[in-house]
């Protein structure tokens, strides 16, 4: 069976189907390297797409109505343990008048309420959650939008980012342990391409786990010491179960 044909199996899953097709070709080459037959391929690339996008989706979320913002980023669960600390998050990394490039926004764009007079643009792979976002910011007349894209698809962000002619920040909120499952050392390319284009970037790691709440062991070294050598970090700290790293280009 052709590649075409193998993302079009895997994609015949309801909950895969609005996928950007490169992330499930990541996916699937990822599980080709173990030398698995069709059905096993297939079945390999629909767990590891869940593994990676399972905790950013509810389907709770997927019925295109008007809901409270709040209500929205606590039925989503990588947005809901955030919910507490919004305020004093965006009071911390945040500056006044600033556009929020939020790449893998998941449902982040209905913490709007929290900000003043920032501009948002969301990035993200999960299309019903795009259709959430653009349907509330329309309904309240917001200065924002969302783009259903993949984070692989480098030049199209950059293109995006480069449009925008006023200072911004680049969020990546619990986004670098998903691009690495799909492709090692992704993360690295994607933040030396990036961080020269904007004024600052934010990125954080979830210290437990969503689902179990246990603290995670792993420390993040690989990543952490290659933001500490390229950039200037500019703020590092621990907020509810996150971890926030604040750094621009030296």
């Amino acid at each position: 069976m052709e590649i075409k044909d193998l993302v079009n199996k895997v994609m015949d899953k309801k909950e895969l189907r609005h996928l950007p097709v490169a992330d499930v070709e990541m996916a699937l080459s990822m599980c080709m390297k173990k030398d698995n037959g069709e059905k096993e391929l297939v079945r390999c690339t629909r767990e590891l797409l869940h593994r990676v996008y399972g905790s950013f989706g509810s389907k709770k979320l997927l019925v295109l109505r008007e809901r409270d913002p709040e209500w929205v980023l606590r039925k989503h669960v990588s947005t809901r343990e955030r919910l507490p600390y919004y305020k004093k998050l965006y009071d911390r990394i945040l500056n006044k008048g600033e556009v929020i490039v939020d790449l893998g926004a998941g449902v982040n764009g209905f913490s709007l309420p929290y900000l003043s007079d920032n501009v948002y643009f969301g990035v993200e792979g999960i299309g019903e959650l795009v259709d959430l976002m653009n349907d509330y910011f329309k309904t309240q007349k917001m200065e924002a939008k969302a783009l259903h894209l993949s984070l692989f698809n480098l030049r199209m962000i950059k293109n995006e980012i480069a449009e925008i002619k006023k200072k911004k920040v680049v969020f990546l909120f619990k986004v670098l342990d998903s691009l690495e499952a799909l492709k090692r050392n992704y993360s690295k390319k994607l933040l030396e391409e990036i961080v020269p284009m904007v004024d600052r970037v934010v990125v954080s790691f979830a210290l437990r786990s969503i689902i179990s709440r246990k603290i995670f062991k792993a420390r993040r070294n690989w990543i952490i010491g290659f933001i500490k050598d390229k950039f200037k970090v500019l703020d590092n700290f621990e907020l509810g179960s996150e971890r926030y790293i604040v750094f621009k280009k030296k």
